[in-house]
C-alpha cells in the first residue's frame, strides 16, 4: 500500500509541477502581446489548470491524508508537508480556480480592440504574485516528501 501511495504521489507531483511549468513556459514563449495571443494562452492555461494542476494537487493531498489517517504516519515531515499542501490548496482554490475563467473572459473582451485591456494586465499581475507565493511552499513540500527528514523532537530518536 505504501509503495502504491508513493507512486501515486509521484504522479500527482508530475501533474502539478508539470502544469505549473507549462504555464510558465507558454507565458515566456508566447506572452500576451496582443489580444488574440492572450486569449489563446489563457484558454490553454485554464485547461491545463483543470486537467493537470488541480487533479495533481488532489492526488497529492489524498495520498498525504491516507498516509496520516489511514496508515498512521505521524512524522513531522508529513505534518510539515501537509501544512505546505494546505497553503498551496488554498491558493489554488481561492485564486487560481476563479481567476482562470476571469482572465479568459478579459482576454476575450479585448479581442475586438486587438489589445489587451488594463483590467487583464492587472489580473495577470495578481496571477503572477500568487504563482510566486507558491514557490517556497512547493519546494519545501517536495523536499519533505522526497527526503522525509527527522524534524524537531524526532532527531533524538
Amino acid at each position: 500500500m505504501r509503495k502504491a501511495l508513493d507512486f501515486i504521489q509521484e504522479i500527482g507531483t508530475i501533474m502539478y509541477v508539470g502544469g505549473i511549468l507549462s504555464h510558465i513556459v507558454i507565458g515566456i514563449v508566447l506572452g500576451h502581446p496582443d489580444a488574440a495571443t492572450a486569449y489563446n494562452v489563457y484558454v490553454y492555461k485554464e485547461t491545463s489548470a483543470y486537467v493537470l494542476i488541480l487533479p495533481g494537487l488532489g492526488l497529492k493531498v489524498a495520498c498525504d491524508l491516507i498516509l496520516y489517517f489511514g496508515l498512521g504516519v505521524k512524522a513531522n515531515w508529513l505534518k510539515g508537508k501537509m501544512l505546505m499542501m494546505a497553503f498551496l490548496s488554498t491558493n489554488a482554490f481561492i485564486f487560481l480556480v476563479p481567476m482562470m475563467p476571469e482572465l479568459v473572459e478579459l482576454a476575450k473582451e479585448s479581442l475586438p480592440n486587438g489589445e489587451v485591456s488594463q483590467a487583464f494586465l492587472d489580473k495577470t499581475a495578481t496571477e503572477q504574485l500568487v504563482g510566486m507565493s507558491n514557490v517556497i511552499p512547493l519546494v519545501v513540500e517536495m523536499v519533505l516528501g522526497s527526503f522525509k527528514p527527522r524534524l524537531f523532537g524526532e532527531r533524538k530518536q
